[in-house]
């Protein structure tokens, strides 16, 4: 969308990261206390003097080399299906924000599969991320022994194995969301989410944004079981770290919300000192957000029915056998053996 290419000593990365940083964000473009640096106004100034007006969005020519630009990285190569889909998807709401204030009539942006043909983004989890519960054992006693903060981490850790709870979700729980018996199962209470989104998008000035749970209606809650081993752990933080109700489960090293930053470092740390190097090397438990996938695998491996996991998990059942199907496994014997009966036809006399 520009008139000439930027000049050479505007490093493409450089040149995102004004707009994006400052060019697309009101709170920081009109910041007095924190004017905008002089590199960064510098590129902002050309960008604005070499921005194409709306009218271009009329020709076909520039419209085609957006749609090439949506599924492709700074440095030419092709983008991951995943990427094109969600870039696809935020420019189609750009152009619906562009039509209900008229700088545009109609989305010039190419529509069905006869324009267009994105790529397939799977919904299907690859099984290879999934943690085995020994490699999981090892992990989380070796986050447990690190000094000072090892045993929450690990508490952190075993909340997303043993609950299957999103982390934006762990990290918003408060002491008095969770029923901790001294023997037996616990229950968790969840109601809010707390993803981090940046200090600069927020109102607030903090880096995660308080929402409901995802998939759920305002205001709406979900209970979720605590395993007996995740009591224990979770009361062990409680009485270390003299938490009252009120309090976060899981506090950061400040007292505030803890930092993705911060257990995404001791997760890898992890995960380089206990597996071996083609384990390292493969998706095995590559994301935090894989402990969650080992869960809810789990849990559908051992009969509960997917409704249940799926109201305990926040999915509806149609994601969440999208997602799993090719996980469950270790069920087709049983399945086998309640049709072969029911199936075989009655002996017909001569």
């Amino acid at each position: 969308m520009l008139r000439t290419p930027p000049p050479k000593h505007f490093e493409p990365v450089m040149v995102r990261r004004a707009l994006r940083e400052y060019a697309f964000n009101v709170n920081r473009r009109t910041d007095p206390e924190n004017p905008v640096p002089a590199e960064v106004q510098t590129i902002l100034d050309w960008v604005k003097r070499n921005a194409l007006p709306m009218s271009a969005w009329e020709k076909t020519e520039t419209v085609d080399k957006v749609v090439m630009a949506l599924g492709t990285l700074l440095d030419g190569t092709a983008a991951a299906a995943s990427s094109v889909t969600r870039n696809d998807r935020i420019m189609n709401l750009v152009m619906g924000y562009a039509i209900r204030h008229n700088y545009l009539k109609v989305n010039p942006l190419p529509k069905g599969k006869g324009e267009r043909t994105a790529p397939k983004v799977a919904q299907a989890i690859d099984k290879r991320c999934l943690l085995n519960r020994d490699l999981v054992a090892q992990m989380l006693e070796w986050i447990g022994r690190r000094p000072r903060r090892g045993r929450l981490y690990r508490a952190f850790f075993a909340t997303l194995y043993y609950a299957g709870l999103r982390p934006e979700e762990a990290v918003a729980l408060r002491v008095g969301d969770a029923t901790l018996p001294e023997t037996g199962w616990g229950e968790f209470l969840v109601h809010e989410a707390q993803p981090e989104v940046g200090s600069q998008w927020t109102d607030t000035g903090d880096v995660h944004e308080e929402r409901d749970l995802k998939g759920r209606g305002e205001g709406d809650t979900r209970m979720v079981p605590i395993h007996p081993s995740l009591v224990a752990l979770l009361r062990e933080i409680i009485k270390e770290y003299d938490l009252k109700p009120a309090d976060l489960l899981f506090p950061g090293e400040k007292g505030g919300m803890l930092a993705g930053s911060v257990f995404r470092r001791v997760w890898a740390k992890a995960r380089e000192e206990i597996l071996d190097e083609h384990e390292f090397k493969s998706p095995t438990g590559k994301r935090v957000y894989d402990l969650r996938h080992t869960c809810l695998t789990t849990w559908l491996n051992n009969g509960i029915p997917p409704a249940q996991v799926a109201e305990w998990a926040g999915n509806s059942v149609p994601v969440l056998l999208a997602i799993y199907a090719r996980c469950i496994v270790g069920q087709l014997d049983d399945y086998l053996k309640r049709i072969e009966d029911v199936q075989a036809l009655p002996k017909v006399a001569a």
